[in-house]
């Protein structure tokens, strides 16, 4: 490979959320992480280049996109994707999260319904419970080691909880399903027959395993553009994440302006000037890193399906079609949550993200982050190796 994604680079010391607040979150402050979803590698060597060139210049005033961002972006989504965007479909933010925030509040009013699919993306619950709308829950059904998406329920609870958005998470956060195209027609087909706006979080789109591809939700058809808010964003792709910067786009223009001014209510106008230009860069230059950084991600895929098979057949893969964050079952070892937390905290000394906080269904699983150097990767199932033994 051209690029060694085997270096171990030191995060501690630069205000590292995964490394650096194990003390401040109740953790030893030797704890090894994988929780949180950036990756353990520096980012593609031409969009260092690029921000090199900002810092050199040292001035970091207000800054926006002119053309060759949109064309760089635009680029990406038509190659990779087949979909075609135009200029003013987009809306820049500093991140999916804001942008879900922002449409639940311009399309929502207190009380209405706001339809998940659990066990998901926590942050949206969070989003829908702190702007006072109702919680709607479809949960995924786990079927033979496969998560597959209840349709009758999915209608059922739009008409009985007067939902007037859906928050569809594709690929799919924590379980790694990436959506056939039929799937995301049929809800798609339901959203129009009952009016819901549909909010794509598409961030992990970039990232699909041999055998599988990622639909554009939006892309598949013209009923489905008029309703969807699409959220795009290059800071899981290129580890970008601490540089705030998303491509939203919406076609339609009623659903646009209120999304836009929603936006602006907040106090929120130009973003960030390197995520600017790191997402230009990463857009135009950064295709050959991303495909090498995918060889090496479907490496350390294989590398712990290997390992659990052979030292850890307690623990069960959920097989991911997308992601770099994989979902696990411990269900087999029969512990309470208190004790499976104990079991990866205190034992293990690892950091994950426990199930539990995806919602109910995801008690006794852990979503591991397999996005880092394969040593960190050997080191972390050793550690789970050890304690599961130990039991």
């Amino acid at each position: 490979m051209k690029f060694d994604f085997d270096i171990i680079e030191d995060r501690y010391g630069t205000n590292c959320l995964k490394y650096d607040f194990a003390l401040e979150r109740g953790k030893s402050k030797d704890i090894l992480p994988l929780w949180v979803a950036d990756m353990d590698f520096k980012t593609a060597p031409a969009i260092l280049a690029r921000l090199e060139q900002v810092v050199k210049h040292g001035i970091f005033g207000y800054s926006e996109g002119k053309e060759d961002y949109f064309l760089a972006v635009s680029r990406w989504y038509k190659e990779h994707f087949g979909w075609e965007v135009r200029p003013n479909w987009l809306v820049k933010t500093p991140g999916v999260v804001f942008a879900i925030a922002a449409a639940i509040r311009a399309f929502t009013q207190e009380g209405d319904g706001v339809l998940i699919q659990k066990p998901v993306y926590y942050p949206f619950s969070e989003v829908i419970c702190d702007n006072g709308r109702v919680l709607v829950n479809n949960p995924l059904k786990l079927s033979e080691g496969h998560y597959e998406i209840d349709f009758q329920d999915f209608e059922d609870k739009i008409k009985a909880n007067r939902v007037k958005l859906f928050l569809l998470c594709s690929p799919h956060n924590p379980v790694g399903r990436v959506w056939k195209e039929w799937e995301l027609r049929k809800l798609g087909d339901i959203c129009v027959k009952y009016g819901v706006i549909v909010v794509s979080d598409e961030i992990h789109s970039d990232f699909t395993y041999p055998g599988h591809s990622h639909h554009v939700f939006a892309a598949l058809s013209p009923g489905y553009a008029d309703i969807t808010v699409t959220c795009t964003a290059p800071s899981k792709t290129f580890n970008l994440a601490g540089l705030q910067i998303s491509n939203i786009f919406i076609s339609n223009s009623d659903i646009r302006r209120k999304f836009k001014k929603e936006v602006a209510a907040q106090g929120y106008s130009q973003v960030n000037l390197m995520g600017l230009m790191a997402c230009q860069a990463a857009y135009e230059e950064g295709w050959e890193w991303l495909s090498q950084l995918k060889e090496y991600l479907s490496g350390n895929l294989d590398f712990v399906k290997d390992f659990l098979k052979e030292r850890l057949p307690e623990i069960t893969l959920i097989e991911p079609e997308g992601t770099y964050l994989i979902w696990l079952d411990f269900r087999k070892l029969n512990l309470p949550e208190e004790e499976l937390e104990e079991l990866i905290v205190k034992k293990a000394n690892l950091w994950l993200d426990s199930g539990a906080i995806f919602g109910k269904v995801g008690e006794g699983f852990e979503r591991i982050n397999i996005a880092c150097p394969r040593k960190t990767l050997q080191q972390a199932l050793v550690q789970l190796e050890d304690a599961v033994h130990q039991i």
